[in-house]
């Protein structure tokens, strides 16, 4: 059992930088004691309430928005605003908190950690996307919050610049999103 335990947990992380709630775990057969048991033994470390990380997986630079994203343990949260634009790599913005957005309906009854912000918002399946494993919104979603959060036209305009760049916006919804955003030509 132990060993089908650590198969099963392994699984789900794998996807996710070597972190899972426990949720997700219960959620796939696994019991409460058995991650207590691999706590004891080493093989995982809580993170957070509810969050785990499988300790043999490296610590990779998308880390912190996977645990940030799963923080919730109720649900699992959503990349988004200036976070997000860092994520894609389309920005030199280096926000001071991991933004994560959550159902409008999730209630939170537990202290928000300083590193995170976190907006409520019920994100449609066409606005959301997995990006090197991290639930995400999409880019154009993205620039909408930023821009709702005053994000500046400059630091706006590089980023569809760049996305552009790289190929996560084609020409035509490059412009339709400059249009939309209004933002100058570069």
């Amino acid at each position: 059992m132990p060993r089908e335990a650590y198969s099963t947990v392994y699984e789900i992380a794998a996807d996710q930088h070597g972190y899972f709630t426990t949720r997700q775990a219960e959620g796939a057969g696994v019991q409460k004691m058995a991650l207590v048991m691999m706590e004891r033994r080493g093989v995982l470390e809580r993170v957070s309430r509810g969050v785990y990380r499988l300790v043999h997986f490296p610590i990779g630079l998308a880390a912190e928005y996977i645990e940030a994203v799963l923080w919730p343990a109720t649900v699992v949260g959503t990349l988004s605003h200036d976070s997000a634009l860092a994520l894609f790599e389309v920005s030199d913005v280096n926000p001071g908190r991991i933004h994560i957005t959550v159902p409008r309906d999730l209630r939170i009854r537990r202290v928000i950690p300083p590193r995170l912000a976190v907006h409520h918002a019920d994100i449609p399946d066409e606005d959301r996307d997995v990006y090197d494993g991290i639930p995400v919104t999409k880019l154009a979603r993205t620039l909408r919050d930023c821009r709702a959060a005053g994000l500046g036209d400059e630091v706006l305009g590089r980023a569809l610049l760049d996305a552009e760049r790289q190929g996560l916006a084609n020409r035509k919804e490059a412009e339709q999103l400059r249009q939309e955003l209004q933002l100058p030509r570069e």
